[in-house]
Protein backbone atom coordinates (compact mmCIF):
# COMPACT_ATOMS: atom_id res chain seq x y z
CA UNK A 1 0.00 0.00 0.00
CA UNK A 2 0.85 3.61 -0.52
CA UNK A 3 2.25 5.61 2.11
CA UNK A 4 -0.17 8.41 1.12
CA UNK A 5 -3.29 8.80 -0.48
CA UNK A 6 -3.21 8.56 -3.91
CA UNK A 7 -4.97 10.94 -6.10
CA UNK A 8 -7.04 10.45 -9.35
CA UNK A 9 -7.91 13.24 -11.63
CA UNK A 10 -11.13 12.56 -13.80
CA UNK A 11 -10.53 13.55 -16.73
CA UNK A 12 -13.19 15.15 -18.69
CA UNK A 13 -16.39 15.91 -16.61
CA UNK A 14 -17.06 17.41 -13.24
CA UNK A 15 -17.98 17.00 -9.92
CA UNK A 16 -21.79 17.30 -10.49
CA UNK A 17 -21.41 14.90 -13.37
CA UNK A 18 -19.52 12.03 -11.59
CA UNK A 19 -18.98 8.67 -13.23
CA UNK A 20 -21.11 6.68 -11.55
CA UNK A 21 -20.21 4.89 -8.33
CA UNK A 22 -16.72 6.78 -8.57
CA UNK A 23 -17.67 7.67 -4.93
CA UNK A 24 -16.96 4.48 -3.17
CA UNK A 25 -13.27 5.31 -3.54
CA UNK A 26 -13.35 8.56 -1.82
CA UNK A 27 -11.54 6.60 1.37
CA UNK A 28 -9.18 5.01 -0.48
CA UNK A 29 -8.21 8.37 -2.51
CA UNK A 30 -8.13 11.77 -3.27
CA UNK A 31 -10.91 12.54 -6.18
CA UNK A 32 -10.32 15.84 -8.34
CA UNK A 33 -12.11 15.83 -11.52
CA UNK A 34 -10.95 18.25 -14.43
CA UNK A 35 -12.95 19.20 -17.70
CA UNK A 36 -10.77 22.18 -19.08
CA UNK A 37 -6.99 22.99 -19.67
CA UNK A 38 -7.01 25.25 -16.19
CA UNK A 39 -8.22 22.91 -14.41
CA UNK A 40 -6.65 19.74 -15.20
CA UNK A 41 -3.10 21.99 -14.81
CA UNK A 42 -3.79 22.83 -11.58
CA UNK A 43 -4.82 19.06 -10.49
CA UNK A 44 -2.27 17.31 -12.52
CA UNK A 45 0.53 18.45 -9.97
CA UNK A 46 0.32 15.29 -7.22
CA UNK A 47 -1.76 13.21 -9.07
CA UNK A 48 -0.93 9.46 -9.36
CA UNK A 49 -3.77 8.32 -11.51
CA UNK A 50 -5.90 10.01 -14.61
CA UNK A 51 -8.91 8.50 -15.19
CA UNK A 52 -9.81 9.51 -18.94
CA UNK A 53 -13.67 9.77 -18.75
CA UNK A 54 -13.44 11.35 -22.12
CA UNK A 55 -10.16 11.08 -24.08
CA UNK A 56 -9.45 14.47 -24.18
CA UNK A 57 -6.15 14.79 -25.49
CA UNK A 58 -6.19 18.10 -26.09
CA UNK A 59 -6.70 18.80 -22.28
CA UNK A 60 -3.85 15.77 -21.67
CA UNK A 61 -1.65 16.81 -24.08
CA UNK A 62 -1.88 21.32 -22.83
CA UNK A 63 -1.26 20.08 -18.81
CA UNK A 64 1.44 17.74 -19.56
CA UNK A 65 4.14 19.83 -18.12
CA UNK A 66 2.62 18.94 -15.09
CA UNK A 67 2.69 15.12 -14.98
CA UNK A 68 5.76 14.10 -12.94
CA UNK A 69 4.02 12.63 -10.78
CA UNK A 70 1.36 10.81 -12.73
CA UNK A 71 1.88 6.78 -12.90
CA UNK A 72 -0.99 5.12 -14.62
CA UNK A 73 -4.04 6.41 -16.80
CA UNK A 74 -7.38 4.36 -17.09
CA UNK A 75 -9.29 5.23 -20.77
CA UNK A 76 -13.29 4.73 -20.59
CA UNK A 77 -12.81 3.41 -23.88
CA UNK A 78 -11.60 0.26 -25.77
CA UNK A 79 -10.25 3.02 -28.27
CA UNK A 80 -6.83 5.27 -27.21
CA UNK A 81 -6.46 6.73 -30.09
CA UNK A 82 -8.46 10.08 -28.89
CA UNK A 83 -5.61 9.62 -26.05
CA UNK A 84 -2.34 9.63 -27.20
CA UNK A 85 0.12 12.09 -28.10
CA UNK A 86 4.09 11.43 -28.71
CA UNK A 87 5.06 12.67 -25.38
CA UNK A 88 2.59 10.44 -23.39
CA UNK A 89 3.81 7.20 -26.16
CA UNK A 90 7.16 7.93 -24.82
CA UNK A 91 6.64 8.27 -21.32
CA UNK A 92 7.11 5.70 -18.25
CA UNK A 93 3.14 6.05 -17.36
CA UNK A 94 0.80 3.08 -17.85
CA UNK A 95 -2.03 3.72 -19.83
CA UNK A 96 -5.00 0.73 -19.74
CA UNK A 97 -8.00 0.43 -21.60
CA UNK A 98 -11.66 -0.55 -21.21
CA UNK A 99 -11.25 -3.73 -23.06
CA UNK A 100 -14.18 -6.20 -22.78
CA UNK A 101 -16.59 -4.07 -22.11
CA UNK A 102 -18.07 -3.07 -25.45
CA UNK A 103 -17.59 -6.43 -26.91
CA UNK A 104 -20.87 -8.24 -26.61
CA UNK A 105 -23.04 -4.88 -27.37
CA UNK A 106 -20.82 -4.40 -30.55
CA UNK A 107 -21.02 -8.46 -31.54
CA UNK A 108 -24.79 -7.48 -31.46
CA UNK A 109 -24.87 -4.41 -33.50
CA UNK A 110 -23.04 -6.32 -35.97
CA UNK A 111 -25.13 -9.06 -36.48
CA UNK A 112 -27.96 -6.96 -36.38
CA UNK A 113 -27.02 -5.16 -39.43
CA UNK A 114 -26.09 -8.47 -41.07
CA UNK A 115 -29.72 -9.20 -40.49
CA UNK A 116 -30.64 -5.67 -41.85
CA UNK A 117 -28.95 -6.40 -44.89
CA UNK A 118 -29.73 -9.80 -45.57
CA UNK A 119 -33.41 -9.27 -44.27
CA UNK A 120 -34.39 -6.14 -46.38
CA UNK A 121 -35.42 -4.50 -43.24
CA UNK A 122 -34.79 -1.06 -44.61
CA UNK A 123 -37.41 -1.81 -47.70
CA UNK A 124 -39.58 -3.32 -45.56
CA UNK A 125 -39.66 -0.34 -43.23
CA UNK A 126 -40.16 1.86 -46.69
CA UNK A 127 -42.90 0.03 -47.59
CA UNK A 128 -44.82 0.13 -44.32
CA UNK A 129 -44.40 3.52 -44.37
CA UNK A 130 -45.41 4.16 -48.29
CA UNK A 131 -48.20 0.95 -47.62
CA UNK A 132 -46.78 -0.84 -50.24
CA UNK A 133 -47.84 -5.02 -49.86
CA UNK A 134 -44.64 -6.04 -51.80
CA UNK A 135 -43.37 -9.55 -51.55
CA UNK A 136 -39.55 -10.34 -51.91
CA UNK A 137 -37.20 -13.30 -50.77
CA UNK A 138 -34.56 -12.58 -48.63
CA UNK A 139 -31.08 -13.69 -47.93
CA UNK A 140 -30.37 -16.33 -45.32
CA UNK A 141 -26.91 -15.70 -43.34
CA UNK A 142 -26.71 -18.84 -42.69
CA UNK A 143 -23.64 -20.91 -44.92
CA UNK A 144 -22.85 -16.61 -45.30
CA UNK A 145 -18.68 -15.86 -45.88
CA UNK A 146 -18.25 -12.93 -43.50
CA UNK A 147 -14.77 -11.86 -43.25
CA UNK A 148 -13.57 -10.10 -39.94
CA UNK A 149 -10.96 -7.67 -40.01
CA UNK A 150 -9.19 -7.25 -36.87
CA UNK A 151 -9.11 -9.92 -34.46
CA UNK A 152 -9.01 -8.55 -31.27
CA UNK A 153 -11.61 -8.99 -28.65
CA UNK A 154 -13.92 -6.77 -30.38
CA UNK A 155 -13.42 -8.98 -33.15
CA UNK A 156 -13.79 -12.39 -31.37
CA UNK A 157 -17.10 -11.41 -29.73
CA UNK A 158 -18.24 -10.51 -33.52
CA UNK A 159 -16.82 -13.97 -35.03
CA UNK A 160 -18.25 -16.16 -32.23
CA UNK A 161 -21.96 -14.67 -33.14
CA UNK A 162 -21.41 -14.78 -36.65
CA UNK A 163 -20.34 -18.38 -36.36
CA UNK A 164 -23.17 -19.08 -33.88
CA UNK A 165 -25.73 -18.20 -36.61
CA UNK A 166 -24.05 -20.74 -39.29
CA UNK A 167 -21.82 -18.57 -40.83
CA UNK A 168 -18.38 -19.15 -42.47
CA UNK A 169 -16.12 -16.89 -40.81
CA UNK A 170 -12.27 -15.47 -41.20
CA UNK A 171 -10.26 -12.85 -40.11
CA UNK A 172 -7.56 -10.47 -40.65
CA UNK A 173 -5.17 -9.96 -37.76
CA UNK A 174 -1.73 -8.48 -37.77
CA UNK A 175 -0.31 -11.17 -37.82
CA UNK A 176 -1.30 -14.87 -38.79
CA UNK A 177 -2.58 -17.54 -36.86
CA UNK A 178 -3.32 -21.53 -37.09
CA UNK A 179 -5.70 -23.27 -34.82
CA UNK A 180 -7.95 -20.20 -33.61
CA UNK A 181 -11.28 -21.36 -32.02
CA UNK A 182 -13.50 -18.74 -33.73
CA UNK A 183 -11.98 -18.28 -36.99
CA UNK A 184 -11.62 -20.61 -39.40
CA UNK A 185 -8.37 -18.96 -40.58
CA UNK A 186 -6.49 -15.74 -39.39
CA UNK A 187 -4.27 -14.37 -42.46
CA UNK A 188 -2.27 -11.53 -41.83
CA UNK A 189 -3.16 -7.99 -43.04
CA UNK A 190 -0.84 -8.18 -46.10
CA UNK A 191 -2.95 -10.85 -47.65
CA UNK A 192 -6.13 -8.42 -46.54
CA UNK A 193 -6.81 -8.06 -50.25
CA UNK A 194 -7.08 -11.67 -51.24
CA UNK A 195 -9.31 -12.59 -48.65
CA UNK A 196 -11.67 -9.73 -49.41
CA UNK A 197 -12.67 -11.14 -52.92
CA UNK A 198 -13.92 -14.06 -50.59
CA UNK A 199 -16.19 -12.31 -48.45
CA UNK A 200 -20.15 -11.49 -48.48
CA UNK A 201 -19.62 -9.17 -45.42
CA UNK A 202 -16.60 -7.34 -44.38
CA UNK A 203 -16.37 -5.97 -41.09
CA UNK A 204 -14.45 -3.76 -39.71
CA UNK A 205 -13.27 -4.01 -36.08
CA UNK A 206 -9.29 -2.23 -36.43
CA UNK A 207 -8.19 0.19 -34.02
CA UNK A 208 -7.02 3.79 -35.33
CA UNK A 209 -2.96 3.34 -35.55
CA UNK A 210 -0.54 3.82 -38.38
CA UNK A 211 -0.50 1.43 -39.31
CA UNK A 212 -4.15 0.74 -39.82
CA UNK A 213 -5.23 5.01 -41.69
CA UNK A 214 -6.70 4.37 -44.76
CA UNK A 215 -6.72 0.85 -44.85
CA UNK A 216 -9.63 0.06 -46.98
CA UNK A 217 -8.51 2.42 -49.83
CA UNK A 218 -9.80 2.17 -53.64
CA UNK A 219 -7.63 -0.48 -54.16
CA UNK A 220 -9.42 -2.74 -50.91
CA UNK A 221 -13.41 -1.80 -52.53
CA UNK A 222 -12.36 -2.81 -55.79
CA UNK A 223 -10.89 -6.34 -54.38
CA UNK A 224 -14.77 -6.97 -52.80
CA UNK A 225 -17.30 -8.89 -54.41
CA UNK A 226 -19.60 -5.95 -55.73
CA UNK A 227 -22.50 -8.05 -53.89
CA UNK A 228 -20.44 -7.65 -50.82
CA UNK A 229 -21.72 -5.25 -47.67
CA UNK A 230 -18.78 -3.63 -45.37
CA UNK A 231 -19.51 -2.76 -41.78
CA UNK A 232 -17.65 -0.21 -39.82
CA UNK A 233 -17.27 -1.03 -36.24
CA UNK A 234 -13.97 0.26 -35.81
CA UNK A 235 -12.44 3.23 -36.16
CA UNK A 236 -13.31 6.23 -39.10
CA UNK A 237 -9.46 6.72 -39.96
CA UNK A 238 -9.63 3.28 -41.00
CA UNK A 239 -11.24 4.07 -43.69
CA UNK A 240 -10.93 6.29 -47.23
CA UNK A 241 -14.33 7.81 -46.39
CA UNK A 242 -13.73 9.01 -50.16
CA UNK A 243 -12.96 5.85 -51.65
CA UNK A 244 -15.68 4.52 -49.69
CA UNK A 245 -18.17 6.75 -51.36
CA UNK A 246 -16.79 6.08 -55.28
CA UNK A 247 -17.45 2.63 -54.17
CA UNK A 248 -20.58 2.66 -53.03
CA UNK A 249 -21.85 5.27 -56.14
CA UNK A 250 -20.22 3.13 -59.01
CA UNK A 251 -21.17 -0.03 -57.09
CA UNK A 252 -18.28 -1.64 -56.45
CA UNK A 253 -20.00 -2.89 -53.20
CA UNK A 254 -23.74 -3.22 -52.43
CA UNK A 255 -23.55 -1.31 -48.94
CA UNK A 256 -22.43 -0.08 -45.84
CA UNK A 257 -23.03 0.29 -42.56
CA UNK A 258 -21.34 2.42 -40.74
CA UNK A 259 -20.92 3.44 -37.22
CA UNK A 260 -17.65 5.48 -36.87
CA UNK A 261 -16.19 8.19 -39.45
CA UNK A 262 -13.43 9.97 -39.93
CA UNK A 263 -15.13 13.32 -38.50
CA UNK A 264 -17.40 12.78 -35.75
CA UNK A 265 -20.62 14.28 -35.80
CA UNK A 266 -20.61 13.25 -39.92
CA UNK A 267 -21.05 16.12 -41.58
CA UNK A 268 -24.13 17.35 -42.86
CA UNK A 269 -23.00 17.68 -46.35
CA UNK A 270 -21.70 14.09 -46.68
CA UNK A 271 -23.30 11.75 -49.43
CA UNK A 272 -23.66 8.87 -47.00
CA UNK A 273 -26.49 10.64 -45.22
CA UNK A 274 -28.55 10.34 -48.31
CA UNK A 275 -27.44 7.04 -50.42
CA UNK A 276 -29.90 4.18 -49.76
CA UNK A 277 -27.66 1.56 -49.71
CA UNK A 278 -26.26 3.40 -46.25
CA UNK A 279 -26.73 2.65 -42.69
CA UNK A 280 -25.83 5.83 -40.87
CA UNK A 281 -25.25 5.34 -37.17
CA UNK A 282 -23.75 7.80 -34.24
CA UNK A 283 -21.18 5.71 -32.80
CA UNK A 284 -23.56 4.14 -30.42
CA UNK A 285 -22.55 0.72 -31.23
CA UNK A 286 -21.21 -0.21 -27.71
CA UNK A 287 -23.32 2.02 -25.98
CA UNK A 288 -25.50 -0.79 -23.83
CA UNK A 289 -27.62 0.50 -21.11
CA UNK A 290 -25.07 -0.63 -18.37
CA UNK A 291 -21.73 0.60 -19.77
CA UNK A 292 -20.85 3.56 -17.74
CA UNK A 293 -21.26 1.07 -15.05
CA UNK A 294 -19.32 -1.30 -16.40
CA UNK A 295 -16.28 0.88 -17.27
CA UNK A 296 -16.44 2.24 -13.11
CA UNK A 297 -16.15 -1.12 -12.15
CA UNK A 298 -12.79 -2.10 -14.59
CA UNK A 299 -11.28 1.00 -13.03
CA UNK A 300 -12.25 0.27 -9.50
CA UNK A 301 -10.81 -3.38 -10.38
CA UNK A 302 -7.49 -2.17 -11.75
CA UNK A 303 -7.23 0.61 -9.23
CA UNK A 304 -7.67 -1.95 -6.33
CA UNK A 305 -4.58 -3.60 -8.56
CA UNK A 306 -2.69 -0.48 -8.50
CA UNK A 307 -2.84 0.48 -4.69
CA UNK A 308 -1.71 -2.85 -4.00
CA UNK A 309 1.42 -3.35 -6.58
CA UNK A 310 -0.50 -5.88 -8.50
CA UNK A 311 -0.15 -5.92 -12.66
CA UNK A 312 -2.99 -4.08 -14.03
CA UNK A 313 -5.67 -5.21 -16.52
CA UNK A 314 -5.92 -4.53 -20.16
CA UNK A 315 -2.00 -2.57 -20.56
CA UNK A 316 -2.01 -1.13 -24.02
CA UNK A 317 1.17 -1.08 -25.91
CA UNK A 318 1.14 2.95 -26.24
CA UNK A 319 3.53 2.41 -29.72
CA UNK A 320 1.12 -0.06 -31.47
CA UNK A 321 -2.08 1.53 -30.27
CA UNK A 322 -3.84 -1.07 -28.29
CA UNK A 323 -3.83 -4.13 -26.26
CA UNK A 324 -1.48 -7.22 -27.43
CA UNK A 325 -3.77 -10.62 -27.50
Amino acid sequence: MTSRKARVAILGTSAEEPPPGIGVIDELVDLAFADSLPELSAVLPGSDIVFAWRNRRDLLAGAWEHAGDLRWIQSASAGVDGLLFPELVQSHVVLTNARGVFDDPIGEYVVGMLLVFAKGLVGVLDGQRAREWRHRDTESLAGRRVLVVGAGSIGTAIGRRCSALGMRVRSVARTARADDEVFDSVVAVGDLKAQLAWADFVVNALPATEDTHHLFDDEAFEAMDPRARFVNVGRGSTVDEPALIRALQRGAIAGAALDVFEQEPLPERSPLWDMQNVIVSPHLSGNAAGWREAVVELFLDNLRRYLLGRPLRNVVDKARGYVPS
